[in-house]
């Protein structure tokens, strides 16, 4: 049966962790997303290159580099009832080593034994890594909320997100060097060792979050929570719009954008200049992450979601209206950031109103709406562009951010300010 009580009647906020156990619980899930999503950069500058000297058809390689984020998708919900259900050490710890061996089964892959394709093992290694992924991120999140409080969350969830946003690129940076100096196999070595390196710090540190006792609701009836709280479907949506307008519309278009403007960066035109412009926005990504979260903890989360989109709007914007070097750096920079500042409070809130028994499975959701936006976003980016051009399509995306605002205004009750407040007034 699914818990009707007002999830802000029962917020995960027993102070049961010092700020040194926080701390060094929450660092450790940065070292461990930040190694895992190393391993997964390395695959994007190698499997590509890799598909001509190994023979495997453009689509399948597409296939390769998108099927994780599917296999994510269908197993982040499953995978947060099992964090709920079992605690979040075991799966956790499981998923990092998963995301560990991964890279090893690309070794495979550039050998595969038995005539068996190595497209197939490339899938099956991909498939895998999303799996995987499912229970580190969604793990990750469930932690965190279990060891804070509506006073910390913020700060920590922040932290947390911003392991994740960096791990990635620097995954896109060492594939491409070790590659270049050293070979395939040898990157792929490197990210599996990366892996598992988290796996044992995270098998070292991490602790023993059981389930919340009393009755949880099942898989089943996930539906039925998110419809009863409005505010969670509302948290999805807005999270579901970040990913969509940024890893989706603007990672698949901003190369054509730079093109069709003629705009060059440090002697570099077209797949270098927009590496160049998305190294701005990744990097803004990851400050504001680091950031906001105490803001959001002291000012309540609303109040740093709303602003944190109307930045995020305002990118796109001006990267539409100022199709110059200058105008696309700030514009891009202004999404990436406005995407950070909006990630962290929205994952903390939901923390927030959470009911303790189900904690895993809203992550999971949340994974689901973020995952579901970043797919479908290549998809109607490049058919809409064809229609009503990149500067079109951008004071779109812009359009799209302030539907996104009205919603996060309209729909989330900020109480996480009053409750911090109240916490701290009772210590």
């Amino acid at each position: 049966m699914t818990d009707t009580t007002d999830p802000t009647d029962t917020p995960n906020d027993a102070p049961a962790y010092s700020e040194q156990q926080v701390r060094t619980v929450v660092l450790s899930l940065v070292a461990g997303v930040f190694f895992g999503g190393v391993g997964g950069g390395v695959a994007f500058p190698t499997i590509p290159a890799l598909g001509s000297v190994l023979g495997i058809a453009p689509v399948l390689v597409g296939l390769i580099l998108s099927i994780n984020r599917f296999t994510r998708l269908v197993m982040s919900t499953p995978a947060g009832s099992i964090l709920d259900r079992m605690g979040t050490r075991r799966p956790m710890i499981a998923g990092f080593v998963v995301q560990g061996l991964v890279p090893f089964g690309y070794l495979v892959g550039l050998n595969p034994p038995f005539g068996v394709p190595s497209s197939a093992v490339f899938l099956v290694s991909r498939a895998a890594w999303g799996i995987g992924s499912a229970f580190v991120f969604v793990g990750a999140f469930s932690t965190v909320t279990h060891v804070t409080t509506s006073a910390n969350r913020g700060r920590w969830v922040g932290y947390m997100r911003g392991g994740q946003s960096l791990g990635f690129p620097t995954g896109l940076i060492l594939g491409g060097v070790v590659t270049e100096l050293y070979g395939y196999g040898e990157a792929f070595a490197v990210a599996g060792a990366a892996g598992l390196f988290a796996a044992a710090v995270a098998y070292r540190v991490l602790p023993d979050v059981s389930p919340e006792v009393g009755e949880k609701s099942r898989l089943r009836d996930v539906p039925a929570l998110v419809r009863a709280d409005p505010r969670i479907g509302a948290v999805g949506a807005v999270n579901f719009t970040i990913r969509f307008l940024y890893a989706g519309v603007l990672l698949s278009t901003v190369v054509l954008y730079t093109e069709a403007n003629d705009i060059s960066l440090g002697g570099f035109a077209g797949a270098g200049t927009s590496g160049l412009v998305m190294a701005v926005s990744v990097v803004a990504l990851a400050v504001s992450n680091l950031a906001v979260g105490r803001f959001s903890d002291s000012m309540g989360r609303l109040t740093t979601v709303v602003p944190g989109l109307a930045v995020f709007g305002s990118g796109f914007a001006l990267t539409a209206l100022v199709p110059t070097a200058p105008g696309v750096l700030a514009g891009v920079g202004l999404v990436g950031a406005g995407a950070g500042l909006t990630g962290p409070p929205l994952l903390a809130y939901l923390g927030d109103i959470a009911p303790g028994g189900d904690v895993g499975k809203l992550g999971g959701v949340y994974n689901v709406f973020g995952d579901l936006g970043s797919t479908l976003g290549p998809l109607v980016a490049l058919p809409l562009a064809a229609e009503i051009g990149l500067s079109g399509e951008y004071l779109a995306c812009a359009g799209l951010v302030i539907v996104a605002g009205v919603v996060a205004a309209t729909t989330l009750r900020d109480d996480s300010a009053a409750e911090a407040a109240a916490v701290a007034g009772d210590d």
